[in-house]
């Protein structure tokens, strides 16, 4: 049985201690040890994108990444978006622009189109569908989600 590893993580500005096995998934970690259940668990391999998360401010798939990875980090998940009970601005265009149906890919998409927005504040709609290709929604076609991020961009740009 390996040893376990302990690690440090701020996980959506709380600060978190665990040990864990060097095998266990952040995934898991996330949704398991810190009981945050907002990131999906979709294909394990990297393809669905529904597990995405932000570990210091950077679109990663949390499948693809152990715990021990994340050790030192800073990782912020789908509930560490809202602020004081205000949705964040893309939270908030994916309810006004219906960005999402069954909502499994969400979190993922949310996430995703975060860290886009952070390096580009005022993307095109082929920005937009290019930076969420890693992501995959079998519900909607993509139009109302995109047009979720373009809503969010434009919100933020008035402030």
């Amino acid at each position: 049985m390996p040893m376990p590893f302990h690690i440090h993580v701020t996980v959506n500005k709380a600060d978190q201690h665990h040990d864990v096995e060097p095998r266990l998934l952040l995934v898991h970690y996330l949704r398991d040890v810190c009981g945050l259940t907002g990131t999906h668990v979709g294909c394990e391999t990297s393809l669905c994108g529904a597990c995405t998360v932000l570990v210091d401010g950077k679109a990663v798939k949390s499948c693809t990444m152990f715990a021990v990875q994340a050790d030192g980090s800073s990782v912020t998940t789908i509930e560490g978006l809202a602020t004081n009970g205000q949705l964040h601005a893309v939270q908030q265009g994916f309810w006004e622009c219906h960005g999402l149906q069954c909502g499994f890919c969400t979190p993922g998409m949310i996430m995703t189109s975060v860290a886009l927005l952070a390096r580009n504040a005022a993307p095109s709609r082929e920005q937009i569908a290019e930076g969420l290709r890693g992501n995959l929604c079998r519900c909607t076609g993509y139009s109302h989600i995109i047009d979720a991020v373009n809503h969010a961009a434009k919100a933020v740009a008035r402030g």
